[in-house]
């Protein structure tokens, strides 16, 4: 089968064209023949050689959509079309890829109205969104802020949020074109960071009141800003780190408001955790009232230059291999 492979983790030339066996089925696995792979962050700082534990050579990409060809049993008949999110891509090979051996437990049907290129988009971004906006005791009501809107997990947290019953669902970003681009798509509470400080701006949607829970993918000093915008007793859900793994924070930010902190790794969560936020995500998206956003799509050979664009061109919306 074709595959992109990282052969060393030495940034975009280490990712090379493979001719692989196609992987064979044993308990507890199924066959599914790949249609799309989503491009995430995490594939770039893999093929970087910064993330824990990942080994080279190794077929890149965590999430994807596809077909079932074997092993699915009656929940997952043949052609059944699927999407997933697992260890794929970081500790076992993964979606860039013409077939993945998955486990059926990471598998969740694809709803008919959504195609496979926007499937393969949702699995990373809603499910963490989702499992994030849960553990932080989300309900009806609250006031949300996840910034960096058009990335992954800014759009999906500003959709799941609004879509759940935010009384804000916030996000941001440092750049007055995609500020503009937000608002033409539905975003209308996106802080314009060239134009007002992020506290500044959470204070004016909210009439001073802060948000009750941040989440954020960005870390760096965008984190520490993120900590004196919190209310009352409100937390911080850190998740990503695509600015600084380091960053300074004010502890009587903490203190005074009895704020937290706290992380976040998915591939820690208990499965219950995930069926949980995949019943929600797929209720919304049936609905419409969640919407993943694609920003372009590139064929598996080109692999290397669609991780190029989504961490170079820094794109609104998701990246997506076409298999």
């Amino acid at each position: 089968m074709r595959a992109m492979r990282a052969e060393q983790f030495t940034g975009y030339e280490g990712l090379k064209f493979a001719e692989l066996p196609k992987p064979a089925v044993s308990d507890g696995k199924v066959l599914v023949r790949i249609t799309a792979a989503g491009v995430t962050p995490l594939d770039y700082t893999i093929l970087s050689g910064k993330f824990h534990n990942s080994r080279a050579p190794l077929v890149l990409g965590n999430e994807g959509a596809g077909v079932v060809e074997k092993g699915g049993g009656r929940d997952f008949p043949v052609g059944s079309r699927v999407m997933f999110f697992g260890p794929y891509g970081a500790f076992e090979d993964g979606t860039y890829s013409e077939w993945v051996a998955v486990r059926k437990e990471d598998l969740c049907l694809i709803p008919v109205n959504l195609d496979d290129v926007s499937a393969a988009s949702i699995p990373v971004a809603y499910l963490t969104a989702q499992v994030a906006l849960t553990r932080a005791g989300f309900r009806a009501g609250k006031s949300v802020l996840s910034p960096a809107i058009g990335g992954s997990i800014g759009n999906a947290v500003t959709q799941l949020a609004r879509a759940l019953g935010a009384r804000h669902a916030m996000s941001s970003t440092t750049n007055h074109a995609k500020a503009e681009q937000a608002k033409a798509l539905g975003f209308n509470e996106v802080i314009d960071t060239s134009q007002e400080k992020l506290g500044d701006g959470v204070r004016r949607i909210t009439d001073g009141y802060g948000a009750d829970i941040v989440i954020d993918g960005i870390g760096g000093e965008v984190l520490s800003e993120e900590v004196g915008v919190l209310a009352s007793e409100g937390s911080l859900t850190t998740l990503g780190y695509s600015a600084s793994r380091k960053t300074t924070i004010d502890v009587t930010n903490l203190i005074v408001s009895q704020t937290s902190i706290r992380g976040l790794n998915m591939f820690s969560q208990p499965k219950t955790a995930v069926t949980e936020a995949w019943n929600v995500i797929v209720s919304q998206l049936k609905s419409g009232a969640i919407k993943p956003i694609v920003a372009q799509t590139f064929p598996l050979a080109e692999a290397a230059d669609a991780l190029r664009y989504l961490i170079e061109g820094r794109p609104f919306g998701r990246v997506v291999l076409t298999i």
